[in-house]
């Protein structure tokens, strides 16, 4: 039988360019070599696409592999049948693609862009399609369909970036009106909790409101929910099955980017510390939201946990969760009797069933 060829593409221009690399010296690492012929392509900050030189995947997060003397500029053709054209001079290389593996977070990575151009040339790809990659990647999105699938979610506002300075009085006194302190504040559309803030009061509140406001237009004030911070793993096309459940002890105010990816600070629990029967429910919430949107592959579904009833509160949906090695999604499979490699494999499978 012969290999598959398996494009993994890594990095993108989003603020989350960082913790791609390091997802995908895991998934390069992982992969298996008698299985797959990998075709490495990172894409810059700047947005030029690299097909990279070496196997050294180590080099990815320090950004090392961006000076292999074997790279070369490269890009995926819309046009169905092309695969991957690599430029060599005044030549252009073709490369075919079985299928690729978007290790990308954030913008054009996870919100239906990247996707899109994969979808019109026909090449396989892991992960949500189109339109659920967008309705997840947009916070306020995924919350209308939340509500419609009746699955119980924290109380939220919607604003908007360009209204702050022209309203922002107006803003705060309508967010306190509907909320007690402290709050959350979010971009709608940026994952790995960048650009996320707690406010306590009114002028952090404004603070949080300003500093969401450059990563995106639209900007979520959300009610505090005060419980354990609990993950499930799903995966699957028509018949998802969900992980067992993990849970995140920040060690911080809450699990932000510096929690997730520099300090060292949070402790990860697997299986999460709450009842079989509540973690149970969490699974099955966790499926529904994932069906009611209509993702594909793969997704982390987040969730509260209450302290003081046990109430499940859906937080949020990652449909390219991380994949790096202290990532939940790839542990919580692991816990639950799916290997890393054996993982990889799985999430190709459906990737190619879904096409």
């Amino acid at each position: 039988m012969r290999k598959l060829n398996v494009c993994v593409l890594f990095g993108g221009i989003s603020p989350e360019h960082a913790v791609s690399l390091r997802s995908a010296e895991s998934v390069l690492k992982n992969l298996d070599p008698e299985k797959y012929n990998i075709i490495p392509v990172g894409i810059t900050q700047d947005g030029d696409w690299i097909l990279y030189g070496g196997t050294d995947y180590s080099a990815l997060p320090g950004g090392a592999w961006m000076e292999n003397t074997n790279n070369r500029r490269a890009a995926i053709s819309p046009i169905r049948g092309q695969g991957l054209l690599c430029f060599e001079g005044d030549c252009v290389v073709r490369e075919m693609i079985d299928v690729v593996f978007p290790v990308l977070h954030g913008e054009n990575g996870e919100d239906g862009a990247m996707q899109g151009l994969l979808q019109m040339a026909g090449i396989p790809y892991v992960g949500p399609h189109v339109a659920e990659s967008a309705v997840s990647m947009d916070k306020t999105l995924t919350k209308l369909v939340a509500d419609h699938a009746g699955v119980p979610q924290a109380a939220w506002m919607l604003v908007r970036a360009g209204e702050l300075r022209s309203r922002m009085e107006q803003i705060l006194d309508r967010a306190e009106e509907r909320f007690e302190y402290p709050v959350f504040v979010k971009p709608a559309g940026t994952g790995s909790s960048v650009g996320v803030s707690k406010a306590m009061d009114r002028q952090q509140l404004e603070t949080a409101l300003t500093f969401a406001g450059g990563y995106d237009d639209k900007i979520l004030i959300e009610e505090f929910i005060h419980g354990r911070e609990v993950e499930v793993a799903v995966m699957g096309n028509e018949s998802p099955v969900a992980s067992i459940c993990g849970e995140i002890d920040s060690g911080a105010e809450f699990y932000d980017y510096d929690a997730k990816y520099i300090t060292d600070t949070s402790v990860a629990y697997i299986p999460a510390r709450i009842d079989e029967t509540v973690a149970e429910m969490v699974r099955e919430q966790a499926v529904k939201i994932y069906s009611a949107i209509g993702c594909k592959g793969l997704s982390r579904v987040d969730f509260f946990v209450t302290y003081e009833d046990s109430r499940i509160v859906f937080n949020e949906i990652n449909t390219l969760p991380g994949f790096t090695s202290i990532s939940m999604y790839p542990k919580l499979f692991d816990a639950s009797g799916i290997p890393y490699g054996q993982l990889l494999d799985r999430l190709i499978e459906l990737a190619m069933e879904a096409f």
